[in-house]
Parts: structure tokens; sequence; C-alpha cells
């Protein structure tokens, strides 16, 4: 498998809090995400939490070739939570946490799990891709929209309404993140293709996946094909075009692409 890797923080000066590796067989993506006040609980912060997940993550996936995705998943959170369980109010909603997307080569099969906002894409040699997300954070947060819009953003009122927001996370009927509790990996998207039928896939963080679902600048067939022929930088390129002339806030955006999904690891670069 060769795959190609980019990263590119929000702004100059600010830690990318998303992270991206691979090993031989695996491929992983992790988005980290921060509330306002998380230094206050937990002294290591986001972007630690995440390349901590995504560290433990790939290793098992290297080493443990029998269990499944969602178990690795749930030892690599308990991994990770048993680092800072002693310095850090893990337990708080407003620690660390983080979307996951990762996919391993197995038996003829792509294995793959999403858990959160990332997205994954299989890249099929025939019909157009299989593009697996999870959608119920963004289901969730549209039901609160339009009462965030009517207060005053910063007021008492409108992170009330946030506070209700979040309540919902890792929550039955709510919507699931990697964060203190290992059972949110049973809550992940997963599933498998064979590989003879792919002819690539990508891992998208979700400000690299805007490209389709927020600025609609192009679809998945056509992200698949600038992939190929201008790789992930040009992606994120356009991204921050798109963000610029909408006076809309970057966003950490990362992305692995993973072609030859029957060869040896390949290259990867960064901006």
């Amino acid at each position: 498998m060769r795959v190609t890797m980019t990263s590119a923080a929000a702004r100059t000066g600010h830690a990318n809090e998303d992270f991206t590796g691979a090993v031989p067989t695996g491929v992983v993506l992790i988005d980290g995400a921060g509330i306002a006040g998380t230094e206050s609980i937990c002294r290591h912060g986001v972007a630690w939490y995440a390349s901590h997940l995504g560290g433990s993550l790939l290793s098992l996936l290297s080493r443990e070739r029998d269990h499944s995705l969602a178990a690795l998943l749930a030892e690599a959170i308990k991994q990770v939570t048993d680092i800072h369980r002693g310095t850090c109010d893990v337990a708080n909603p407003i620690s660390p946490s983080a979307t996951v997307a990762t996919l391993r080569l197995s038996g003829g099969l792509i294995e793959y799990l999403v858990l959160g906002d990332s997205v994954l894409v299989l890249d099929k040699a025939a019909g157009g891709p299989l593009v697996v997300s999870d959608p119920r954070e963004v289901i969730i947060s549209r039901s609160y929209q339009s009462a965030l819009e009517s207060v005053a953003e910063g007021s008492d009122e409108y992170h009330r309404i946030l506070r209700d927001l979040r309540a919902n996370r890792n929550q039955p009927g709510g919507f699931w993140v990697a964060k203190d509790d290992p059972w949110a990996a049973e809550e992940a998207i997963t599933g498998s293709c064979p590989v003879s039928e792919l002819t690539g896939a990508v891992l998208l963080s979700n400000g690299a996946s805007r490209i389709v679902d927020r600025f609609q600048l192009a679809d998945w067939p056509g992200v698949m094909a600038v992939l190929a022929s201008s790789g992930p930088v040009e992606i994120i390129h356009r991204v921050r075009q798109a963000e610029a002339r909408h006076t809309v806030a970057a966003d950490d955006a990362t992305i692995a692409h993973c072609t030859e999904l029957d060869e040896a690891l390949g290259r990867s670069e960064g901006v």
C-alpha cells in the first residue's frame, strides 16, 4: 500500500490538532476536538490527545492482527486515558476528545472504521466511490442551530445552549467520539470491502472534507480525480481558497490518500 499524507494547521502559530500516520497494512487519521476551558482540566491539550491516540492505534494495528478495529480503538482509548488519568480530569465533559478514521488491509479485504465526523472514501473500480461517514453529530447539531443563531455569540445563553448540545456526546441517542470511555468504539461505523474491487482510498478530517460537504466545490468522484492528478495538497489548497472567499474560519485539514493497495508502504509529505 502506498500512502501520501498531508496535514495543514488552521493558521500559522496554531497547534495542529489533527494526526495521521501509517504502517504497512494500516492507516489512521485523528481529528482532535477541544472546547473552551479544556486547558483548565487537562494540562496536555487536544493536540497531545490526538497524537497519543493515533500513535497507540497505529501500534495496535501493526501488532494485533486478530482483533477487530473497534476493539483496537477501544484499547487505544483506554491506553491514552490511563496515561493522563492521574493528572487530568479525564471524565469532565470538556476534556479532550477526537474523531477517528482508520483502515486496515487484512486477508484480501480493506476493513474500515469511522467514529465522529471524519470521512473515509473507498474508490471502487466499478461504480461510484463508497463514502463512509458518521452523520450523528451533524444531525443533532442542526437541531440547535437556530437557537444558537438567535442569541449573541459568547453570551451566557449561547454557552448554555452549547452545553445542552454537548450533553448529547457519548450518550445513547446522541453522537459518539473518542474521549475517556472505551465503549464509544463500539458505536463506530465499520465494514469491509474486497481489495480487488478498489483502486484507492482516502481518509479526511472534517477540515478537508468541507471541499464537498460545506463548499460543494466537487463531488467525491471529482475529489478522487484531483487526488490522482495533483495529490492531497491541491485539495487543501482549494479548501483554503474557499474559506477565504466565504470568510469562514479555517480548520486543521488532513488527508491520507492510499493507492497501490496490495504493495509496500510508500511515502508521506506535509504542508
